[in-house]
């Protein structure tokens, strides 16, 4: 027996007002039945998270549904009198938003925080809500509630963080949960786990979910149809195996091939005569915490323990491991973030500017919003290391900019605007920029393409490759999605809680893994099959 829909969007159309107003969505209609999960899957930009938003009626001020119907058992949502939506907002639907940090008050207890969804929509004794709440973080599988409790957001972990969200989304049992793109950023295990928790909460509470993401492996490990999106227009539906396995757009074919990252001819980078380009002896890195005795003494924490490597000249070299395992620790020890260390880092080669001052290697971050000045314009970005570490006049600073800026991709126009003013493929390409423009031969990424959607992630990593192969550059190359290490490097380190477990060249790591935890994170990588 079909079961019944419980959610139905017709004809929606949602525009930006002013005086082009933009279309973001256009003429959308979708059903969701109930225990059913449905994929939301498209690039940046076409119209999944401002679709969502539209049904909890939460979109900004300045954007505005304009025609369509959003159907919940039987009457129209943007109709609803306003005490009704307060009613079903977090009650009868609820949200999962990408990122946790953002979505999580920081100067509140988040036992304070859960317990906050439960007081809107219950009416309990002090000692039942905190009774709920603890139950709720332990029904997403975080331990020690009663300390989860206590505790801010940043005392607990991405992951832990994400739980606490969920936890938060469930504790008052709605009927529909939307999860924005929950397991963005997130290592592969802890990612994992997520969808694991996800699927378990639509079979225990028979709850509906809408599973948006940028990630076609993520859609496809757990929902059952799915729904592509392209500039605000439904292109393409469909049960999960005959979208994926047999796309009849266009779109949906280049989504679906820009997702299939399994086809790098693996390269003999790891020759025997080729020089390094960088060797790492036996480095242990530390961070002081400081206690919270009255003496603040500061403890030596070993985040990386006697790890020791060599990157060749042009080679690729990968980092993988779960968050907290040191890849980040290590790269900022090897620019000189963290001079807290043992053991030695030898740059080899041409590594000097013609004033004489060394180029260490740089780094790409996984964030360029956060790690690139938001209120300086690109230009001032991009040359600002040029300007502090050498002499060069300022006609040639400026012409190296521009030459920089079209190595990159993006044209000249692009100079005079702001960080918040482009796209994230336009704003990691600008990252990209100001890790060139010194001329190294060694860039660091970290992370440097996980918060970005399939197709734009795919831009990016060939970008990387020509500007390997025309410049001569090395890459060390840290991430947690083992689709993206397996596309683009020649050999792979795998770490755990701060040692090297196994290093080896992709295809023997990917084909014949001989560490058991090489294995076991190999296997929770299935989803991505």
């Amino acid at each position: 027996m079909k079961n019944r829909k419980i959610l139905e969007i017709n004809e929606l159309s949602i525009k930006v007002n002013g005086d082009n107003e933009q279309t973001l969505v256009d003429k959308l209609s979708l059903s969701l039945d109930e225990g059913e999960i449905l994929g939301l899957v498209g690039e940046s930009g076409s119209g999944k998270t401002m679709t969502s938003l539209s049904i909890l009626g939460l979109l900004p001020e300045d954007i505005k549904v304009v025609a369509g119907s959003i159907i919940y058992n039987g009457k129209d949502l943007l109709k609803e009198k306003e005490e009704r939506l307060r009613e079903i907002k977090g009650g009868e639907i609820a949200m999962i938003f990408q990122e946790p940090m953002t979505s999580l008050n920081p100067v509140l207890r988040l036992g304070y925080q859960v317990e906050e969804m439960l007081r809107l929509h219950k009416k309990m004794t002090k000692e039942e809500y905190k009774s709920k709440t603890i139950e709720a973080l332990q029904e997403v599988g975080l331990k020690n509630p009663e300390e989860i409790y206590c505790k801010y957001p940043h005392q607990i972990s991405g992951g832990m963080r994400q739980r606490v969200v969920i936890a938060m989304a469930m504790i008052a049992k709605p009927k529909i949960l939307i999860a924005d793109e929950p397991t963005t950023a997130l290592d592969i295990s802890t990612q994992n786990k997520i969808l694991s928790l996800l699927k378990e909460i639509n079979i225990k509470h028979k709850t509906s979910i809408i599973l948006i993401s940028h990630d076609l492996a993520v859609v496809k490990s757990i929902c059952k149809n799915v729904l592509v999106l392209k500039d605000g227009v439904n292109i393409e539906e469909g049960d999960i195996k005959s979208v994926f396995i047999n796309p009849k757009n266009d779109y949906t074919k280049s989504l679906v091939k820009s997702s299939v990252l399994f086809n790098k001819d693996i390269k003999k980078i790891y020759d025997k005569n080729i020089n390094n380009i960088i060797e790492i002896k036996e480095l242990t890195v530390f961070y002081n915490e400081t206690n919270k005795s009255i003496f603040h003494n500061k403890k030596k924490v070993k985040v990386v323990d006697k790890v020791s490597f060599n990157i060749k000249e042009g080679e690729v070299f990968g980092i993988v491991g779960e968050s907290g395992c040191g890849k980040s620790t290590l790269a900022k020890a090897i620019v000189g973030l963290n001079n807290n260390i043992e053991g030695e880092i030898n740059l080899k080669g041409d590594m000097y500017t013609e004033e004489g001052y060394i180029v260490r290697p740089q780094m790409v971050f996984q964030d360029p919003y956060s790690s690139l000045n938001p209120s300086k314009k690109v230009r001032w970005i991009i040359e600002e290391s040029v300007r502090n570490k050498t002499k060069i006049k300022k006609t040639e600073r400026e012409d190296l900019v521009r030459k920089t800026i079209k190595l990159v991709g993006l044209e000249e126009k692009y100079l005079s605007r702001y960080i918040s003013q482009l796209s994230g493929g336009q704003r990691q390409r600008v990252a990209i920029a100001t890790a060139l423009i010194l001329n190294p031969k060694l860039i660091i990424l970290d992370e440097a393409v996980s918060s970005l959607d399939s197709t734009i992630q795919m831009q990016i990593l060939e970008l990387l490759k020509k500007l390997k192969e025309d410049l001569g550059l090395s890459y060390l190359f840290i991430s947690h999605d083992l689709n993206v290490i397996k596309t683009i490097c020649d050999r792979v380190a795998v770490m755990l809680n701060g040692k090297i477990r196994e290093i080896n060249n992709v295809k023997d790591i990917f084909e014949n893994p001989q560490d058991e935890y090489t294995k076991k994170l190999l296997k929770t990588t299935e989803i991505h099959h």
